[in-house]
């Protein structure tokens, strides 16, 4: 019996496919130590054989059934190696992926589980999968992915979303998550948690820390000028209606712009910014949290220390760097 079925595409992300096979092997290796079974799985491909992947690299698969067979095993698609907009419309569009997106709805209108990170997650909306559930990408592909389907709840703060037999993560290295998480679902924690241990993989819960405002435009003029302006007001940055004005627009305008390109509301973006100052300085200076604080326009530590531990589930003294042994 196959647990997993590894479904990749010409050019997807290497390094994600990579982490995919290396959880399973390691898991392979690690469970008749434990007395468990070992997980089994397949790598296939639209049209078999060698297919390559980013960076040069390539992986030898078998190809897709021309007709669909039931398949308990869990269905997972790697990263597609596609970082825009416009690189997921052409990358879907191609006979390969259009190959596998019927494969994959096939599977699922079967009862099959499915899961994806990063790009390969539009496949699964290509597919017609994610309506009604609550899913993750890529941060900076959140707002796209509401667009093309807006009756799906797209969690950007998470690094995996399990709904019902849809599995999804965010960036590309957010496949080691995934892979622990069907991990834990099928197989139980304990073999879940060993495999973390020694691929040294924290149990990473939220994608927010890594969030870098500057990329939340998505190449939005408007956005990219807003969030300079917050930038460069710190510690006193302007109100929704300050900005509103500046941009001469209503509020309620400003609010939709912002929202189509980020996914987020105008008061959210200001504390983005605000919080990955704080992050800077924190990381970068010897100013005391307080200081930093004030820095951003924040009254006190305390609030600081609330919204970090809120946007990024940790207080500001974990992005402090350790202090240098004598």
């Amino acid at each position: 019996m196959t647990d997993f079925t590894i479904l990749v595409l010409p050019g997807a992300f290497a390094a994600s496919v990579a982490s995919t096979l290396d959880v399973l092997q390691t898991a392979s290796s690690l469970a008749p130590r434990m007395k468990l079974a070992r997980p089994a799985w397949r790598v296939v491909s639209p049209r078999g054989g060698s297919v390559p992947l980013s960076s040069g690299m390539s992986i030898e698969t078998v190809a897709l059934p021309k007709r669909y067979r039931a398949d308990a095993a869990t269905w997972i698609i790697p990263g597609l190696g596609l970082d825009n907009a416009e690189a997921v419309s052409t990358g879907l569009a191609g006979a390969d992926a259009q190959r596998a997106i019927q494969a994959v709805a096939a599977h699922a209108a079967g009862g099959g589980r499915v899961a994806a990170s990063c790009s390969a997650v539009f496949l699964l909306q290509a597919a017609g999968l994610l309506a009604g559930r609550r899913v993750t990408t890529s941060w900076w592909m959140a707002a796209e992915l509401r667009r093309l389907e807006p009756d799906c709840t797209v969690d950007a703060d998470r690094m995996v979303c399990a709904d019902g037999p849809v599995s999804t993560a965010g960036a590309a290295f957010a496949q080691t998550d995934l892979m622990l998480h069907l991990l834990r679902a099928q197989f139980g924690v304990g073999l879940a948690d060993a495999v973390g241990r020694i691929l040294l993989i924290d149990g990473r819960q939220a994608q927010s820390p890594f969030v870098l405002p500057a990329m939340l435009s998505n190449g939005n003029e408007l956005v990219a000028r807003l969030m300079a302006r917050i930038e460069s007001a710190l510690p006193h940055p302007p109100s929704v209606e300050a900005l509103a004005g500046e941009f001469a627009m209503s509020q309620r305008t400003l609010s939709r712009h912002v929202r189509e390109a980020t996914g987020q509301s105008t008061m959210a973006l200001v504390q983005s910014v605000r919080l990955h100052r704080a992050r800077m300085l924190i990381e970068s200076s010897r100013m005391s949290i307080e200081r930093v604080a004030e820095q951003v326009g924040y009254g006190d530590a305390t609030a600081l220390r609330r919204l970090m531990r809120k946007s990024a589930g940790a207080n500001p003294s974990r992005y402090r760097p350790a202090s240098p042994r004598s």
